[in-house]
């Protein structure tokens, strides 16, 4: 089961507002794809036609950017986002047995959200902490120097966290 993603009119409202902001502007697609990420939590192709329709840009330029930036998601991501570094310096200091413990505790694969769209899996490649390999994200929230058990830790805390909610 896919998490959906809401197109009240409230939310369109909401994009093409910042969208007529910024069509005063030069370049306006790179900043309007920013806020739909903000206001939908991805940039699915209905989203896309709305956008195309209000820039007057075709739909292949605008998913050519949104899947061609690894910001842009066509597919909503879950409330935690844990990015499992595979680049090199993290790849040889055993990133894959950090990324196998999430895979394993939350029974999903790399690019996959949970069914109750609490977490998203990524790997991804350098974060540009190799002094701190091997190192995962979750929201942003750098962990260094990572080992399964750190792994373990961190997603018990967000389940904790998700609990007190």
């Amino acid at each position: 089961m896919a998490v959906k993603v809401e197109l009240t009119e409230a939310k369109i409202n909401e994009l093409k507002s910042k969208i007529a902001a910024h069509k005063k502007k030069p370049g306006p697609l790179m900043p309007t794809l920013h806020d739909a990420q903000k206001i939908f939590g991805c940039v699915p192709l209905a989203v896309q036609k709305i956008i195309s329709e209000e820039l007057g840009e075709s739909v292949a330029k605008i998913n050519g950017v949104v899947t061609f930036y690894s910001n842009f998601s066509i597919e909503p991501k879950g409330k935690y986002v844990i990015s499992v570094c595979l680049g090199t310096a993290c790849y040889v200091r055993s990133a894959q047995q950090i990324l196998d413990v999430f895979t394993k505790e939350l029974n999903i694969a790399p690019g996959e959200t949970t069914e109750d769209g609490k977490f998203t899996i990524e790997a991804t490649r350098c974060i540009g902490a190799c002094g701190l390999a091997p190192v995962f994200t979750i929201n942003g929230k750098v962990y260094g120097s990572a080992t399964p058990d750190i792994a373990r830790k961190a997603l018990k805390e967000c389940k904790e966290c998700e609990e007190k909610e």
